[in-house]
């Protein structure tokens, strides 16, 4: 990691930065010591082995993990390295000395810079830094041979051996120590600060931010970062934090106290595009305005791979909202950490929009991902799948396949929701497994039982049934425009209908769960049709000049009403249904019962009102000699009375499939 180098890239000259790296500068040189003292115990253990090959190797792996080589490559080179080294005459031969000489190169210039950038530096120590960082340039471009001049002159610690790099190492340990004792004079709130104002007004804002942070850190469980650094230069308070683990990930916050009214200005800098629009996002919520998003590529940062930086403004109105908005900034930092695994452990149930989505709303909920991540992440959500047995998933399918896009969404923020929550109250990894399990059960159920789409067709069919009778109510039967337009409208939502039974089609012969809700849509369907070609009856009936008789209209308007009452229980049916379960009271079922009666007896009303209209045709047509007129009537009647009679039968398939549901014994 190279935070200091981040933050000098995204400050270069601007004043104030490079006071902010001090810090971090501070670290990575105490940790470049650990390994320095550890590459130089490998080299004494090389060395070791080469004098007495058949002694037993020294095992060096607990210093290994202590130097924080992290890298498996790494740590498993270093580890094996002393069992390559072999004697050549007077001289031990190590094939990896040059690699070696880079390593202690490398480090050597991590541990010094802290103390070389201070304007009070030592020359003396500048000088024999610089001759060592000669000597190891040369030993890494040279031959693989380690003489024991060498040897002595790179680990000797003693004093009357002269100096060494070792004595060198140590010596810059000890100035590190005393220049991290001048730069550790405040601790504010866990933010390491320095140079504040020394009126105090830095400390509220700082802590304000401290408060927000805080407020959310525990969301990342035991994932590095959030490690903060607080100073002043001139009349501006610099906040820094790390954020995690990667070094082209970094925000710097200012906070500018000189002119007429407070400002906030925050420079950001992310690898990931997606999660860079993410934190937009977020810190939209406090007030945040962007700036144009630049991309850039800096040697030694991001493995040389481009990254993404970018800068944001809050203006508040005062000091309190100033603070408000410190804390929300802070608040919302923790959700960057890990955001782009987490959303590709996503993607294998929903698409890139859902799965940003879902990281979206659990962010907004306050959830963290870090322990849905932790517990498994998608072995989480595959085992709760494959639980459900082969009639709900088969290998290969995606959530959203099965669910739906919406359903599949809101079970995942659930699932995370309720990681987060085991985190949180410490319950076994079986438990949070055994409730997710259960979770994508309850869902599943009613999924399965097919209600949304029931009741997403069963609002198209209200609106074809609404349409018709508010028509026949204002005369549109003798509007012709209007008429037509209702057609046409009727006609677009039938449509909307048949894609509901299409989709249901395709996942039928996939699914077998599915077989019973497209049965249902497809009774539900021939209402949609019905009533779409009673709307186009309609407009073909209000295309002819004739008016029918008073009673006609009557007899019809009281079917129109009959059809759309019918519905409108179904409707209810539906809605109580999606609710209904083993375990519901008497009253959820009652009222269900209620309202499929009432579309059962709707049928027999629509029977006798199409009989009623047909009489009122009858009589009409001794006095209306226009053939056209009363066929167009009789057919609207029909298509309408035709409506009632698929409603009877989706009401029969309803009530069936609601008993399923309510008997143990199908359960």
């Amino acid at each position: 990691m190279n935070k200091d180098e981040a933050v000098n890239q995204l400050g270069a000259s601007a004043p104030g930065w490079s006071s902010l790296l001090q810090p971090a500068r501070l670290r990575a040189a105490l940790c470049a010591n650990d390994r320095l003292k550890l590459y130089l115990s490998v080299l004494q253990a090389a060395a070791a082995h080469a004098h007495a090959p058949h002694q037993a190797l020294l095992d060096l792996a607990r210093e290994i993990a202590a130097a924080g080589i992290g890298v498996r490559e790494q740590a498993e080179w270093l580890h094996d390295l002393p069992a390559t080294a072999a004697l050549e005459g007077e001289a031990v031969r190590l094939p990896e000395l040059p690699r070696l000489a880079r390593q202690l190169h490398e480090d050597l210039g991590q541990m010094a810079r802290p103390l070389l950038a201070q304007a009070d530096a030592d020359p003396a120590l500048a000088e024999r830094v610089g001759g060592w960082q000669a000597r190891l340039q040369a030993l890494a471009a040279g031959a693989s041979l380690l003489d024991e001049t060498l040897l002595r002159e790179l680990t000797s610690g003693q004093p009357e051996a002269g100096d060494s790099l070792h004595r060198l190492v140590m010596d810059l340990h000890k100035a590190l120590n005393r220049l991290a004792a001048r730069l550790a004079s405040d601790n504010v709130a866990g933010a390491h600060a320095w140079d504040l104002a020394a009126d105090g007004s830095d400390r509220p804002r700082v802590e304000a931010f401290m408060r927000g942070l805080e407020r959310t850190r525990a969301l990342k469980g035991e994932h590095p970062g959030l490690d903060t650094a607080a100073t002043r230069e001139g009349a501006r308070l610099m906040i820094q934090n790390d954020i995690g683990t990667n070094d082209a990930h970094v925000i710097v916050l200012q906070v500018d106290t000189g002119g007429a009214a407070p400002s906030i200005s925050l420079t950001y800098s992310d690898l990931h595009r997606q999660r860079f629009a993410f934190f937009q996002r977020l810190l939209a919520e406090v007030g945040a305005q962007w700036g144009p998003t630049q991309s850039r590529q800096t040697p030694g940062l991001n493995a040389g791979e481009a990254y993404h930086v970018g800068s944001a403004r809050f203006a508040p109105a005062d000091e309190a909202a100033l603070q408000l908005m410190l804390e929300g900034i802070g608040e919302r930092i923790v959700f960057l950490i890990d955001w782009n695994r987490a959303r590709k452990r996503l993607l294998p149930f929903v698409d890139k929009a859902a799965a940003v989505a879902v990281l979206d709303a659990t962010a907004r909920q306050r959830v963290g991902h870090l322990a849905w991540l932790t517990l498994g992440g998608e072995r989480l959500i595959w085992n709760a799948m494959a639980a459900q047995g082969p009639s709900a998933f088969r290998l290969g399918d995606r959530l959203d396949e099965v669910m739906g896009e919406d359903a599949a969404a809101a079970f995942l923020v659930e699932a995370l929701a309720l990681a987060d929550r085991a985190r949180e109250q410490a319950q076994p990894p079986a438990l949070v497994a055994d409730q997710v399990r259960t979770l994508l059960a309850q869902r599943l159920q009613g999924r399965h039982g097919g209600f949304e789409d029931l009741a997403e067709h069963a609002g198209l069919c209200h609106a074809m049934a609404q349409g018709l009778r508010d028509a026949l109510a204002h005369g549109h039967d003798r509007d012709a425009a209007a008429a037509a337009h209702l057609a046409a409208r009727a006609k677009t939502w039938e449509r909307q209908a048949d894609h509901l039974v299409m989709r249901a089609r395709s996942q039928a012969e996939r699914y077998p769960q599915w077989q019973p809700l497209l049965r249902l849509l497809e009774q539900s369907d021939d209402v949609a049709d019905a009533l779409e070609e009673a709307c186009f009856v309609l407009g073909l009936r209000a295309e002819q000049a004739g008016s029918a008789p008073a009673a006609v209209r009557d007899a019809l308007q009281a079917l129109a009403d009959c059809v759309l009452g019918a519905v409108q229980d179904h409707l209810k049916a539906l809605t109580v249904a999606t609710t209904l379960g083993q375990r519901s009271d008497a009253a959820d079922r009652d009222e269900f019962l209620g309202a499929s009666w009432r579309v059962l007896q709707a049928e027999r009303h629509a029977d006798e009102l199409l009989r009623t209209a047909r009489r009122a045709l009858a009589q009409a047509a001794r006095s209306d000699p226009d053939p056209v007129v009363l066929t167009l009537g009789n057919e609207l009647a029909a298509a309408l009375e035709l409506a009632s009679d698929a409603l009877l039968s989706l009401g029969y398939g309803l009530r069936e499939r609601v008993f399923q549901r309510l008997d143990p014994g199908n359960a």
